[in-house]
């Protein structure tokens, strides 16, 4: 399976599984565990799971199955959330799923029980399985969605660019909420590790499913459905409208059960079909207006849904093409494609900084005041910016854990040279609008990315002497810390308690500050004649007066210190 496949070539996934003999062999083992299990057990309602492992030189498979009393009379509508799986059910392995945009999701009561029962079995299981060969995990029915569990539960396990499990389940019922489709979703190959079978004439996997408005349906489908009819066969990966299809699909069928081989007559079926390219659609008195349409259509005359009424049939292909192209757009912002355009912009943010210099003033005090119009036209490189980092930030707050740590450790470096050069502009728009405070009106965006930074400790940005005079400033919010002690100035000349608690905030700023520079970690732009921190020392040290003694107006008062912190030669202590 691809991470998502294009509608239109449905049917070309669908012959290439059907002729690969991944059902074929899947089927073998669920087919293989049944005979070992005698009618009496299969009637029994004490019966519940039974599983099995086949050792091939190649391969591995795992197979679930359950009886079907358990199927059709003990199957719970009901959902456990996954704070209740780790709570009650002591079972903590699909944490890993949330992530801090999503931080729970809900699955099938039934089935985490069923789960839970081969917890010791399962874990112990786990741990043998060879990962150096290719691993198919079936089930049928409920045993299917145990498959499809117990899958999750290896992916906890597998790291990134690993071997990865294929699930193939066959007639089950959907197992979980649209915040587990969607926490599955969020991986870039997860999602592709789940093939489910499902027939027309099989109504558990239409379980849950609203007749009347499939949408609101709490439960949802993931992966891919290869939906099956005696007319033809194909897959679809849109969770929606795989809702819609499992109910048309049953309506074309009059039978309310199934027996254990009704998936075994039609995986022969199938295979047979491929093989000979059998299945065939007439659209020659079907008239579409895109590429997009004329496959949707081709997949459901494949499937039979020529006998819908007409108008129908067409609401159907509208729907679903609305369905398709809404999710092409979701998936539309790829951000490597988008990353050269990005590098242009910095480049020339970079270019900007370096000219403010020759206005002795910096680029933040540039920005802020604002005389040329190179000035305004940093808004739209700032603007496109915040856009690509806000979607950025977003894709990686929907990814799983793991996922999330090697996404965001990829883009770190990139992430922090935006922080360190835009959010001083941001800054200057606030006090230009005669704001106060900015921290406590700070975008999340800088907040997430900062934090990102200080989690990953093996990252080191230590600036190298000779290269002083190029750096950021490594805190984006020293502007803000400058504003606020400009506007601390006019109460340190008052008296009082407002103007000791003034002078107390100065110090501290002058710590700050010091502190900076003693680590080579702002700027030497601040020393700039034009500058608004240049504009504080003036006035502060006026205020003071000559007998103040401190770290910082000690270096402040040598000009000369400027030219050497510039070029890296200033040893502190």
């Amino acid at each position: 399976m691809s991470r998502y496949t294009l509608f239109g070539s449905g049917l070309e996934l669908a012959n290439f599984v059907a002729g690969s003999g991944l059902l074929d062999r899947s089927w073998a083992a669920i087919s293989d565990l049944y005979a070992r299990i005698s009618a009496n057990d299969l009637l029994s309602s004490s019966f519940s799971i039974k599983h099995k492992v086949i050792q091939e030189s190649k391969l591995t498979i795992i197979a679930f199955v359950t009886a079907p009393v358990c199927t059709q009379h003990n199957l719970q509508e009901n959902l456990v959330s996954s704070s209740a799986l780790k709570e009650d059910f002591q079972f903590p392995h699909f944490e890993f799923l949330c992530s801090k945009a999503y931080k729970s999701f809900s699955v099938n009561r039934t089935a985490i029980e069923l789960l839970c029962s081969l917890r010791d079995q399962l874990s112990l299981l786990k741990s043998q399985i060879d990962s150096s060969k290719p691993l198919i995990v079936t089930g049928r029915a409920l045993g299917g969605s145990i498959a499809s569990l117990f899958t999750l539960w290896l992916l906890d396990s597998i790291g990134l660019g690993k071997k990865l499990p294929l699930c193939i389940t066959f007639g089950s019922p959907l197992i979980g909420d649209k915040d587990l489709q969607q926490a599955i979703a969020r991986s870039s190959v997860w999602n592709s590790c789940f093939l489910h079978m499902a027939s027309h004439d099989d109504p558990v996997p239409r379980l849950w499913i609203s007749s009347h408005s499939p949408e609101t349906s709490v439960y949802k489908p993931f992966g891919t459905f290869l939906l099956c009819s005696d007319k033809g066969f194909a897959c679809f990966e849109n969770p929606e409208s795989i809702l819609k299809l499992l109910l048309v699909i049953g309506s074309l069928s009059h039978t309310t059960q199934v027996q254990n081989d009704h998936y075994g007559i039609i995986v022969e079926d199938l295979k047979h079909k491929a093989i000979s390219q059998e299945f065939t659609a007439c659209t020659e008195n079907m008239t579409y207006s895109t590429p997009l349409q004329s496959n949707i259509i081709m997949q459901l005359l494949t499937l039979g849904f020529a006998q819908l009424q007409e108008e129908q049939f067409l609401g159907l292909v509208k729907s679903m093409e609305l369905r398709e192209n809404t999710l092409c757009k979701k998936k539309k912002f790829d951000p490597f494609k988008k990353l050269n355009d990005m590098k242009i912009r910095m480049a020339y943010l970079e270019w900007y900084k370096k000219e403010g210099k020759t206005r002795r003033m910096g680029y933040y005090d540039s920005y802020k005041k604002a005389y040329l119009q190179s000035d305004h036209d940093v808004v739209l490189y700032k603007k496109d910016l915040t856009l690509y980092w806000k979607k950025m930030v977003e894709e990686v707050q929907m990814k799983p854990q793991k996922e999330e740590a090697a996404f965001r450790t990829r883009w770190l470096f990139a992430g922090t040279n935006y922080r360190r050069m835009v959010e001083p502009l941001d800054i200057a728009d606030h006090y230009n609008s005669k704001g106060k405070d900015y921290q406590s009106h700070r975008s999340e965006l800088y907040i997430q990315l900062e934090k990102w930074l200080e989690e990953n400790k093996t990252t080191s940005d230590h600036p190298k002497k000779q290269n002083v005079e190029s750096i950021l400033t490594f805190e984006s919010c020293f502007w803000a810390r400058v504003e606020e002690a400009l506007l601390l100035l006019s109460s340190a000349e008052s008296s009082g308690a407002e103007k000791e608690e003034a002078r107390l905030e100065l110090f501290k700023f002058e710590e700050y500050v010091f502190g900076l520079l003693k680590n080579y970690e702002v700027s030497p732009e601040i020393f700039l004649e034009e500058s608004s921190f240049m504009d504080w020392w003036n006035k502060y040290n006026i205020i003071m007066g000559a007998s103040h003694d401190s770290t910082l107006a000690n270096f402040m008062r040598n000009p000369d210190n400027y030219k050497r912190y510039c070029k890296g030669e200033l040893h502190f202590h």
